[in-house]
């Protein structure tokens, strides 16, 4: 970050994935309205989760970021986000039993509208049109009114994030989010599940041990970290007429925060270094994320962890690396080896979800529950082979009981996708298939930390 840097920048840079606005009067309006709009989070917030991640970059905490693929104007509903909610703090749950260890929640709510695409048109029964780019920018819908792209969508997705937001905080600091209210986060299909069955059983033991725990005067009342919990949001920096309008000097600091989100990442598609995506996020004290796929060099990343932390800071810049569960092990050996070497302070995540994409038989786009477990497994055993640490993982999932992704304990075939496939854009995991992957990501935590636990025990004995 230099204080030379201005929002407005990256206007100057060669920039992919936006759409062209045809009327160009209505989008300089949509902007200038953004701009005079209150701040969907604040700077202060943003610090505070930049001191969580340099934290889980030393062990000291673990990071679970999870939400939706892409929000939809369609599927806004209380009961939708409170679902969501509730399947990350089940989740964060079964982590926080597993590892031992505080779980930061950062979702993908409040914000995660646009997506990139791999074309800039579709064709379907011989019409062109602009491919859908997410509700912030056009409609799913195959007709011209629909893809074309309209600024004022930006409007509505403010005001969607600033509703979701709200509720967020709501829930989260109103006592949805209490230990004792643990039993009640069940949802309804999981219940009779392996899976709410094993949440069951973590689920009581927290409460005998909050019981005890009352007994000796400490309850809710006492320790607020009992009925509140702490929530983050991310989102991808894709859509930068939109982050450019909601960012906003720090009064405190004196530097600029982009106020849409607490963190933003750059995805796979747009991280040229001398593009104008990577201008943008290298001027905002935000901590930011960079996706690492498989097309990306060694040479290439350490460039890019320069630019986008000249001053090494902890907990600044994340790592989410996206490579497949057939590339993973050839590749992320290199990477972890090389940044360790060079003394780069980094966060990694492993993002399971993108590299595993597939098209079933049946013709949808999917997932593989076992590619994806595959990933996070070899993700934690290449780590604790280099001795490196892992920070945090990072899914797309749903509290609804959707059929995207094949596999996992309900055995969802090909054939089966068609039942519940709900998604605007990619396949997601449902709230059953979400919790399976916590457990199995919470026993290799486990594992991590009885080893640890075990050469201390060792060096105290030799000593």
């Amino acid at each position: 970050m230099t204080n030379k840097w201005k929002p407005t920048d990256w206007r100057k840079k060669p920039i992919v994935q936006v759409p062209e606005y045809p009327d160009k009067k209505a989008l300089e309006n949509v902007e200038k309205t953004l701009k005079n709009l209150p701040p969907l989070v604040s700077a202060g917030e943003s610090r505070k989760l930049q001191q969580y991640l340099s934290d889980a970059s030393e062990g000291k905490c673990f990071v679970l970021q999870g939400g939706d693929c892409a929000e939809s104007f369609a599927d806004f509903h209380p009961n939708y986000i409170r679902d969501t909610l509730r399947v990350l703090l089940q989740m964060s749950v079964i982590l926080t039993f597993g590892a031992s260890l505080p779980v930061i929640k950062l979702s993908r709510l409040g914000g995660q509208f646009a997506k990139p695409r791999s074309e800039p048109t579709e064709k379907k029964d011989g019409k062109e049109l602009d491919s859908y780019r997410g509700d912030i920018i056009n409609g799913l819908d195959f007709t011209d009114e629909a893809r074309t792209p309209d600024p004022n969508r930006m409007i509505r997705a403010y005001n969607q994030s600033a509703s979701t937001l709200n509720l967020l905080r709501a829930l989260s600091q109103g006592g949805y989010a209490d230990l004792n209210q643990v039993h009640r986060w069940n949802l309804g299909f999981v219940d009779k599940s392996p899976q709410g069955e094993k949440y069951k059983e973590i689920a009581n033991q927290i409460t005998e041990s909050l019981s005890f725990m009352e007994a000796c005067g400490i309850n809710s009342d006492t320790v607020p970290e009992i009925r509140e919990m702490k929530l983050f949001t991310s989102h991808e920096s894709l859509l930068l007429s939109y982050e450019e309008a909601l960012t906003r000097i720090d009064s405190t600091s004196g530097k600029w925060y982009d106020c849409s989100a607490h963190m933003l990442w750059v995805g796979d598609r747009t991280r040229d270094i001398n593009g104008a995506h990577i201008n943008f996020l290298s001027g905002l004290a935000n901590p930011i994320g960079l996706k690492v796929g498989p097309t990306l060099s060694i040479d290439d990343l350490l460039k890019l962890i320069d630019k986008l932390n000249p001053e090494n800071e902890k907990g600044r810049l994340t790592l989410i690396t996206r490579l497949g569960h057939e590339n993973v092990s050839k590749m992320l050996p290199q990477l972890l080896k090389k940044i360790k070497s060079e003394g780069k302070n980094v966060n990694w995540f492993c993002d399971p979800m993108h590299a595993n994409t597939i098209k079933s038989s049946t013709n949808y786009k999917t997932r593989p529950f076992k590619n994806i477990l595959k990933e996070v497994e070899l993700f934690f055993d290449i780590h604790k082979s280099e001795n490196t640490i892992v920070s945090g993982v990072h899914f797309e999932m749903t509290g609804q009981e959707v059929t995207e992704c094949t596999g996992g304990a309900q055995e969802i075939s090909d054939e089966k996708l068609g039942d519940r496939y709900r998604t605007h854009c990619d396949p997601r995991l449902n709230a059953s298939q979400a919790l399976e992957m916590a457990f199995l990501t919470a026993e290799a935590l486990k594992k991590i930390r009885e080893e640890k636990n075990s050469q201390k025990k060792n060096i105290i004995a030799n000593n």
